[in-house]
Parts: C-alpha cells; structure tokens; sequence
C-alpha cells in the first residue's frame, strides 16, 4: 500500500518540464495568451520608442548636416569675398604706388623748374644793376638838374651802407650828390607798395648814416619803375618821392603841381 502511493507521487510531478496536459486550463491558456500580449505590446511600444528616437536622431543629423552645409557654403562665400577684397585692395595698392610714383615725378620736375626759376631770378637780380645803371642813370642827372638840383655826382651801379663792424645793411641803386643835398632813386622794374615802405626805411638808414659822418646834406628820394601802376605811383607821391617813369628809351620825372618832396 505505501509502495503504491510513491508511484503515484512520482508519476505526478513534473517539475523540469510543461505543465501537464492535466494542469492546463483555458483560463491558464488565456492568463499566459495575455501575459504574452502584454510582452509583445511592450516590445513593441520600446520599439517604435526606439523608432521615433532613430527618427529624431535622423532628423537631427540631417538638420545638423543642413547647417554644416549652409555653414560651409557661407565659409566658402566669405572666402571668395575676401579674395575679391584682396584683389582690390592689391589693385588699390598698385594704383596708389603709380600715382606715388606720378607724384614723384611731377614733384621732381617741379622742383626742377623752381630751380630753373630761382637761376633765372638770379640772372635777373644780377643784371638788375645793369638796368639801373643804363636805363636811368644816364640822364637821371640832367632831368633833376631841370628842376634845379644841379647834381654833380652820380652813383649809378649801386651803393653800399655799411655798419660800424663792416656789415652790408643797406643798397641805394643810384645816388646823386651835389654839395646841398643827395638823391637816393630805388629801381624796380614793376614797383609795389612794400617797396615804398622799404625804401622809407633805406633813406631812414641812409640818414643816421650820414649823420655819423657828420654830413648834414638833406636827403630825398626817388622810385624809377619800368611799369607802375596807378596806386602804387599815388602812394610813392604820398610817401614824399619823386616818380620816375619809362618813357620809351629815357625817364620822366613825375610829380603834382603841388607836390613837395619829403626831407630826411
């Protein structure tokens, strides 16, 4: 009897294995249908999770390679732009240094040409003794004698005024002398206004030169000009001095009715 339940306790184990055709019922069937369901709906909510997630990502790596794209197309345009800047810059440059270059030479010739002025001023200021001197002082004398100054001395080539310590301070073009007074002429070729102002200031020189010399002569003054203008010959009669103007080959001597020349 004891050996005959043992079988029967083994016989209805089953522990390793399925579930006994005995065991199963239609509601274990439908819990493990459902179980299994479940499972899959998981699965399958993970996977189109998973799928949405992949779908972003690639949407995002899309996006991402969109902007690298637009980036590099924007690198690529700014690159071109600053080479094109380059270029005008480079071509700006170029210009530039041929006009440097242009401006150079024209500052080159200009200063050549002032050379080539100053040459010539100074040819003319050297040879303006020679004008003085052969076109006014010849008969200077005798048109001053007209007027009863009777002049005996002539000074044509210019004269000197000298310092105590022997230093040039003043040049009178031509000077006249007789035993009363002096004549000192200015010579200009076109006179202007300073220089009457100048020459105020020669026969002021003058004047305390003399005076050191005890030559006590009066002194008077007198501007020959090759062309003068009305202003300037108004302004030299005002000043107290004679005009001499060009009267084709010779000088007349120019003055009001009224006119009395200043004494230094």
């Amino acid at each position: 009897m004891a050996t005959a339940v043992k079988k029967n306790s083994v016989s209805n184990e089953a522990p390793n294995g399925p579930p006994s055709s005995e065991g199963l019922t239609f509601e274990k069937v439908w819990l493990m249908f459902k179980e299994q369901q479940k499972d899959y709906e998981m699965r399958q909510k993970d996977h189109e999770k998973w799928q949405k997630d992949h779908e972003m990502r690639q949407k995002d790596h899309e996006m991402r390679q969109k902007e690298n794209e637009r980036l590099q197309k924007d690198h690529e345009k700014r690159q071109k732009d600053y080479e094109k800047r380059q270029k005008d810059y480079e071509m700006r440059q170029k210009d530039y240094d041929r006009q440097q270059e242009a401006r150079a030479r024209e500052w080159q010739e200009l200063r050549e040409q002032m050379k080539e002025t100053d040459r010539k001023i100074g040819e003319m200021s050297n040879r303006f003794g020679e004008l003085a001197e052969h076109l006014v002082a010849p008969g200077i004398a005798a048109k001053f004698n007209e007027l009863g100054h009777h002049f005996d001395g002539v000074v044509p080539s210019g004269y000197i005024i000298r310092n105590d310590k022997g230093k040039d301070i003043a040049e009178v073009d031509i000077l006249l002398e007789n035993g009363d007074c002096i004549m000192a002429v200015e010579v200009k070729t076109r006179p202007r206004l300073q220089d009457i102002e100048h020459h105020v200031k020669r026969l002021e020189i003058l004047r305390e030169h003399r005076n050191k010399k005890r030559d006590n002569r009066k002194i008077y003054g007198a501007i020959a000009g090759v062309v003068y203008g009305d202003a300037e010959k108004d302004a030299t009669i005002e000043a107290g001095f004679y005009v001499l103007e060009q009267t084709g080959d010779t000088m007349r001597i120019h003055f009001p009715p009224d006119f009395i020349p200043r004494e230094w």
